[in-house]
């Protein structure tokens, strides 16, 4: 799907006419305004965006120490690819308003610079001789994946 980047100028015309529209007000001598969609450009963009990895961790009861080892290792990978981890955080069932689902046992918020490093990161070799102790530990995870508005 292609994504449409507009400048500013642009942004502010649009909300001026819609204004004009939703006063009634004739728009007969408004210049019309091109959209110029570059895909190259855009895809570029896009390439080079940070992207947003929040994981909701759910681990097999008993399972918590091997799980712990293994993030142990994950973890300081996570800087070789441009990466950063933002928050890990354990949720209190008391902190929790509203559920509709299981509590994970973890949730990760991490940021890497681009798609292209995420997939590295997931790659990466000496992370994978030790998924064993990931697979042994954990029952699911949810993966979300986003960029920053």
């Amino acid at each position: 799907m292609a994504k449409a980047y507009f400048s500013k100028k642009f942004i502010y015309n649009l909300k001026n006419i819609i204004l004009a529209l939703f006063l009634g007000l004739n728009l007969s001598g408004i210049a019309q305004t091109e959209i110029v969609m570059n895909p190259s450009n855009a895809s570029q963009k896009q390439k080079s965006a940070e992207i947003y990895i929040t994981q909701l961790i759910y681990v097999i009861p008993g399972q918590e120490k091997v799980f712990n080892q293994f993030e142990d290792i994950a973890i300081p990978q996570i800087s070789k690819y441009n990466g950063k981890l933002l928050l890990r955080t354990r949720v209190e069932q008391k902190a929790v308003i509203e559920q509709n689902m299981e509590t994970p046992y973890e949730i990760h918020l991490v940021v890497f610079a681009s798609q292209q490093d995420f997939e590295n990161y997931m790659k990466d070799e000496e992370r994978k001789k030790f998924l064993h102790l990931k697979n042994q530990s954990i029952k699911a995870a949810v993966l979300i994946q986003g960029t920053k508005l």
